[in-house]
């Protein structure tokens, strides 16, 4: 059976950098990390081993002295009150998750109604629009009807959503809202862009697809809701001991893609197993 990676798979830089980041400090010190740094199992279980304790950033409340927000980011009200109680905040926030903060407070000071496009109650989603008391959330079509009426509209999105359901959500707020202003910002990461893209031309090229990642990733059940939507089989997957030979009777080309908290070692296993069926 070939196995064929997409082009474009598994763990970004950002995500990368945090987990270094994290480790590093885990060796040198206590450290407890505000919630899930990356939404991936076997990072959670390697931080674990090296002491890092897993704690919650809306309960400022710790045994350590440091305390590190995760990739996903978190409002600068909730750092506030984890400086205040004397914590030492690191921050692992990815650079583009910072990015997207500050495109939204740039549209809300210059008069827009802050809007993010995204999952609500993901963790990143909190954060964007934890300063924003006003801000509203779309996750679906269905979410707009229920929009105050507003002159402005300012739109940034969660950076782990696919652009195509972005631009469709855009689109379908400026029907909705034809003599209203709509100031669209694009925030979903490059990243995310290039793992959706290389995924759509490896759909083509196989008959499965086994997608590996957290099972609480965004980025990741938007790759698997894809392969869905495309009617290709597919398998999600945390890591290779999941894999059943069963699964890939029949089969000649199978595909494989990550999502950007996966760890290429991980990829790399999953894909050694299927090779040597």
């Amino acid at each position: 059976m070939k196995v064929i990676l997409a082009q474009h798979y598994g763990v970004c830089f950002g995500v990368r950098d945090a987990i270094k980041q994290a480790e590093d400090l885990a060796r040198r010190d206590e450290l407890t990390i505000l919630g899930e740094l990356v939404h991936n199992p076997i990072a959670k279980e390697r931080l674990g081993a090296l002491g890092a304790i897993e704690g919650s950033l809306d309960a400022p409340s710790a045994t350590t002295k440091k305390v590190m927000i995760t990739a996903h980011g978190a409002s600068n009200q909730a750092l506030a009150k984890w400086q205040e109680r004397g914590h030492e905040v690191i921050d692992g926030t990815c650079p583009l998750v910072h990015q997207a903060h500050q495109t939204l407070f740039e549209l809300a000071k210059a008069g827009f109604h802050p809007t993010v496009i995204g999952k609500r109650g993901h963790v990143e989603v909190r954060g964007l629009i934890g300063d924003l008391p006003e801000a509203s959330v779309i996750e679906s079509a269905d979410d707009i009807a229920s929009l105050p009426a507003k002159p402005r509209f300012g739109v940034v999105s969660q950076t782990t959503q696919p652009i195509d359901h972005v631009l469709a959500l855009v689109a379908a707020l400026k029907e909705k809202w034809p003599d209203a202003v709509v100031e669209f910002r694009d925030t979903v990461c490059q990243p995310t862009k290039n793992r959706q893209t290389a995924l759509r031309k490896l759909l083509d090229e196989v008959e499965a697809v086994v997608v590996v990642g957290g099972k609480n990733s965004n980025n990741t059940l938007q790759l698997l809701k894809a392969c869905q939507t495309a009617g290709k089989r597919s398998f999600h997957i945390e890591r290779s001991a999941e894999l059943q030979a069963s699964w890939f009777d029949g089969l000649d080309k199978v595909g494989v893609t990550a999502g950007t908290s996966t760890l290429k070692e991980t990829v790399a296993s999953v894909k050694e197993w299927l090779e040597r069926l």
